[in-house]
């Protein structure tokens, strides 16, 4: 499972997808995420569902890898398609006291995962096609509004970015050392909860001291490289809008539009 995690990991390639500007890949991830809320049926789903796998194509991200991101969160989208399945109407096909499961309720819970799914296939190809040196001044340019009251966006973005790249070094981190407990006799496989739990702490404790290591050796690192901020600083590589930013955002929105009109032609459809 912990080999599964891929959030914050980059795949360098030469796709479409990510010759794109950084700026407009957030602001059209944002719009993405608008478009599989505002769907209410499932042909608006579908929709969504088949342009979410052409990205994926486009992208030439393997499908392999990015469903490898969809297993973490398997037990968050299992709970919540179980809350919604005792939240359905009409007549019950089964009944355990008050709690009733109907054949809304299994429509609902199974349109909700669905959706969750789509959701983290999206907004994983940010991660996958951007590198973080261009998501951390695409943040910086989106955000810089926020300078106008006093709040230091250089470094907000950088703290983002930096906590997103970290991620898969500090699942790597705590595959060594989990390996390295086990080969010492280390039992975390067995037992009940609590005792899963306990055999946890010889790993979670490692595991903050060498994240405190490499918090301390980065920060080095930018001393040393004489790092002061955002303020001053030049960029090495201008970020530039193209004519295949602005395409693909009037995609985006023609897509947009296209899910409001199947919301209304097919609203008696689940």
């Amino acid at each position: 499972m912990i080999s599964d995690i891929t959030i914050g990991q980059y795949f360098p390639g030469n796709s479409p997808i990510h010759k794109m500007d950084a700026r407009m890949k957030i602001v059209l991830l944002f719009l993405l995420i608008v478009s599989i809320f505002i769907c209410k049926n499932i042909i608006s789903l579908l929709l969504v569902i088949v342009f979410a796998a052409v990205l994926v194509f486009v992208s030439k991200i393997p499908f392999k890898t990015v469903l490898k991101s969809i297993k973490p969160l398997a037990v968050i989208i299992l709970l919540t398609s179980l809350l919604n399945l005792f939240y359905g109407k009409g007549e019950a096909l089964a009944q355990l006291g008050r709690l009733k499961i109907t054949a809304d309720g299994i429509e609902t819970a199974v349109f909700m995962a669905v959706r969750i799914i789509t959701l983290v296939v999206i907004s994983s190809l940010l991660t996958y096609t951007t590198s973080p040196t261009e998501l951390t001044d695409a943040l910086e340019r989106l955000l810089k509004p926020l300078t106008y009251i006093k709040i230091d966006v250089h470094s907000l973005a950088m703290t983002m970015t930096i906590a997103l790249r970290f991620i898969p070094t500090l699942v790597e981190e705590i595959e060594k050392i989990m390996a390295a407990q086990k080969s010492r006799g280390a039992d975390m496989e067995s037992g009940n909860l609590i005792h899963r739990a306990k055999a946890l702490i010889p790993v979670l404790i490692p595991l903050f001291i060498s994240s405190f290591r490499r918090a301390s050796e980065l920060a080095y690192a930018m001393e040393c490289r004489c790092y002061r901020g955002g303020e001053g600083r030049t960029k090495m590589k201008v970020m530039k809008l193209s004519a295949r930013d602005f395409i693909s955002l009037a995609v985006i929105i023609i897509f947009i539009a296209v899910i409001i009109l199947f919301n209304h032609l097919f609203s008696n459809i689940i």
